[in-house]
């Protein structure tokens, strides 16, 4: 068994003014995007580079936020939705947790949709191009859950094995390492290397609704379920079940793509 490590999630407090690990993370994360994007040859070519790209970052930031906080509230509180009618200023309360990284996607799809309009720069290879630099975003972001010792693994006895402050006394697995792994730098270096190969615009947001689903669905078996949700049909979670929608969207994306365009460019 390992130690967990026990680091402070305020990375520094000054009086009431903290700054805490998870949210430096979405920080690094959408900095990481917005200097990738701007690496990549067809970015330049739809002229997704400087005061364009920061615009781009600002409304993928606010869409990815709001959506995933409305997309907690519905994926995984709405057995407490009186809660949230009786107190609707609790919607925005994102300081008492609670995000989900499939309404953080729809957020982020859709405001990437409305800019994509307003700059009248086509869809779906702008989302090509900012998609294959998300897992950077999605792997800091579950080092900053294990930082927070938050959405622990289930019990093992594997020799890495840790226990956790607040899940009890037996040891989990670090189920948070293995998604930052797997749904970060396994998933980034896939996307990455696959960009420069010929492609139909919006193939790699197919691959990555399909492969993110596929890598999260598999380490969700690893993943303690929520306490108030627990098993759907006594053996999958609700990530589980939002990640095969995932897939099932990828599936009707790519069908409909396949349809509507011929190949296009690296």
């Amino acid at each position: 068994m390992i130690p967990f490590p026990n680091i402070d999630p305020d990375l520094i407090q000054i009086g009431p003014l903290r700054i805490r690990w998870y949210g430096l993370m979405y920080v690094l994360g959408f900095l990481a995007s917005y200097f990738l994007i701007q690496k990549q040859k067809r970015s330049r070519e739809l002229g997704l580079t400087g005061q364009t790209a920061q615009d781009l970052i600002f409304y993928l930031a606010v869409g990815l936020i709001v959506g995933a906080r409305l997309g907690y509230i519905a994926f995984y509180q709405y057995t407490d939705y009186m809660m949230y009618l009786k107190n609707p200023l609790e919607i925005f309360a994102t300081w008492h947790g609670g995000m989900s990284f499939h309404g953080g996607l729809l957020g982020a799809v859709a405001a990437g949709y409305i800019f994509s309009r307003r700059r009248k720069i086509p869809f779906w290879p702008a989302a090509d191009s900012v998609i294959v630099t998300a897992p950077i975003g999605l792997g800091l972001g579950r080092i900053g859950n294990f930082i927070n010792g938050e959405l622990w693994g289930r019990t093992t006895d594997v020799p890495w094995a840790m226990i956790f402050p607040g899940a009890g006394p037996l040891p989990r697995h670090p189920s948070q390492l293995y998604q930052a792994l797997g749904e970060g730098f396994l998933l980034f270096l896939v996307l990455w290397f696959l960009r420069k190969r010929g492609y139909r615009d919006g193939t790699m947001v197919v691959l990555f609704l399909c492969l993110y689903g596929a890598i999260r669905f598999f380490l969700e078996f690893f993943r303690e379920p929520d306490a108030h949700l627990g098993f759907f049909l006594g053996y999958f979670t609700m990530g589980q079940l939002l990640c095969v929608a995932m897939i099932l969207s990828g599936a009707v994306i790519a069908f409909c793509l396949r349809k509507n365009q011929s190949p296009g460019h690296p």
